[in-house]
């Protein structure tokens, strides 16, 4: 313990000056932004913000660049319980009780509990961080490049089925990030692979690039599409107190407490993340109150268990990148690639090469937390009147920054045109409800997916057998099919079941007449 207290001290000497500060508040300040605009989203907030990052120090660009990733879950629960609006998914389920709340002119406790949860679910998630992050590290080298490839397929499997409705649509969208990832030279022979002939693309297409054409220019156009006057409904006023009652504490303090610890252990797994957190604690909440009936009406515990656990999924997303350098969801594959953008390479050896960095981003989460609940308790009625802004001149804006970011990093029509057509791309794959998720994630693990193939099979001889020779690649395997392949098998042994019931019904009506 007394390491730990050391290497956190030495975090907080980094981050303790007026300009690492500056930057952490405005990263939290544009996150929370990000999630009081509705379909903005960290992802989007990230990607048009690392133009900003290019000319500073590794540390204090992802601070900044963290701290809009777990400031945008404060912001989405704003317009979740204000309007009805949750500006993040994860804060869809907010809105079951807190717009309730906001019409029953309870507004302002929905708002405080909401805060308050998030400030002490980031405050466990990090310190949870602090404390597993060396254990996994140490544990991490025990993994090899068999290993390594396995966990890369996992977490691509489990982000393409827990995506969206269809695990088919989910592939689709995955391969489609695989295929961007091929184009530009192969990495060990230099051999051109799906240039097309053109040399622009033998450098391949920019992650930056394809993460901003992805999801600002689609959202985008989705909004500039909509019809004339389809519009937010105004804000609910606020009424009464924004301060929470005794009774409120009381509700709250047990939701705080496991939505923490449910969020953070969700968050650790790839694929799962904030969104499916919240609903899990939403339904553990409602499973143990004893006024189930009072959910989807106004229970307090209905908003302060999700936003907790939301927010504590973001610090247990962290540990495996920090660790394994494997992205659990699109944020953190963004995140990865800033990594590698500053010549860092999240892993092992990350917590021992670089321990005053990692320990400086620990230290900041602790003030960017802290800054959020001072940020968000006072200004809730100004976050609120944002959405008044006209639908138009903002995502013209929208478009403008992105097309500026893009062609600030190489001066490139080429890169203009790339833009709009993988944005076209993007906006086909939103309309028709392919998961954009899983093409992120495939396109940061697609080029070290085929790195450790090649190496494990150059290490085994070519001999696939070595995926189950050893006992950590066999359990992943095992993992893999728990993830693919059961839930197909009890769908379809459902099915079964249910077709054989209605079969006996129809033989027990014919008997009967």
């Amino acid at each position: 313990m007394p390491e730990f207290a050391a290497h956190l001290s030495a975090g907080f000497e980094q981050i303790l000056n007026i300009k690492t500060l500056a930057y952490a508040f405005l990263g939290v300040l544009v996150g929370t932004l990000a999630g009081v605009l509705p379909g903005i989203g960290p992802i989007t907030a990230i990607a048009l913000l690392i133009p900003m990052s290019f000319g500073l120090e590794p540390a204090t660009g992802l601070i900044m660049l963290i701290g809009v990733y777990y400031g945008s879950m404060y912001g989405s629960s704003t317009t979740a319980i204000l309007i009805r609006t949750p500006g993040e998914v994860a804060s869809v389920i907010t809105t079951l009780d807190g717009y309730e709340m906001a019409k029953q002119g309870r507004a302002g406790p929905a708002l405080a509990t909401a805060a308050i949860g998030s400030f002490v679910a980031g405050t466990v998630a990090t310190a949870a961080l602090m404390l597993l992050a060396p254990l996994f590290s140490k544990a991490a080298y025990f993994i090899g490049s068999a290993e390594y490839f396995l966990l890369m397929v996992l977490a691509l499997f489990m982000v393409a089925s827990l995506a969206s409705g269809s695990v088919l649509r989910g592939l689709i969208s995955m391969q489609i990030g695989l295929a961007i990832a091929m184009v530009g030279l192969d990495l060990q022979s230099g051999v051109p692979r799906f240039t097309f002939g053109s040399p622009n693309l033998s450098g391949g297409i920019d992650f930056v690039l394809v993460a901003i054409a992805l999801f600002a220019i689609p959202e985008a156009l989705m909004n500039l599409a909509k019809p004339k006057g389809a519009s937010s409904p105004d804000a609910q006023k606020l009424k009464g107190s924004i301060w929470m009652t005794r009774e409120d504490w009381r509700r709250s303090i047990g939701p705080y407490g496991r939505g923490s610890v449910l969020g953070f252990l969700l968050g650790v797994l790839p694929g799962i993340g904030p969104t499916l957190s919240s609903f899990a604690s939403y339904m553990l909440e409602r499973k143990l109150s004893k006024n189930p009936k009072e959910f989807g009406k106004g229970a307090i515990e209905g908003v302060a268990g999700p936003e907790t656990a939301n927010n504590a999924a973001v610090g247990g997303v962290l540990v495996p990148l920090f660790t394994l350098g494997i992205p659990g969801s699109a944020t953190t594959a963004l995140l990865l690639f800033i990594f590698m953008m500053y010549g860092l390479q999240p892993g092992p050896q990350m917590m021992t090469s670089n321990p005053d960095l990692v320990w400086a981003i620990i230290a900041s989460m602790y003030v960017g937390n802290l800054m959020l609940l001072v940020l968000n308790l006072p200004l809730v009625g100004v976050f609120a009147s944002l959405l008044k802004l006209p639908a138009i001149p903002l995502y013209v804006g929208i478009i403008s920054f992105a097309i500026l970011g893009v062609f600030a990093q190489s001066f490139s029509q080429f890169d203009l045109f790339l833009l709009f057509g993988l944005g076209l791309i993007g906006y086909l794959l939103q309309r028709y409800n392919f998961p954009l998720a899983p093409v992120v994630m495939a396109l940061v693990l697609g080029p070290m997916l085929e790195q450790n193939f090649r190496r494990t099979m150059s290490v085994s001889n070519g001999s696939l057998m070595t995926f189950i020779e050893r006992p950590i690649s066999l359990c992943i395997l095992v993992l893999i099919f728990i993830v693919v392949v059961l839930p197909k098998i009890l769908t379809l042994y459902k099915r079964r079941q249910m077709k054989k019931s209605v079969d006996n019904q129809i033989e027990t009506i014919e008997k009967s007449s």
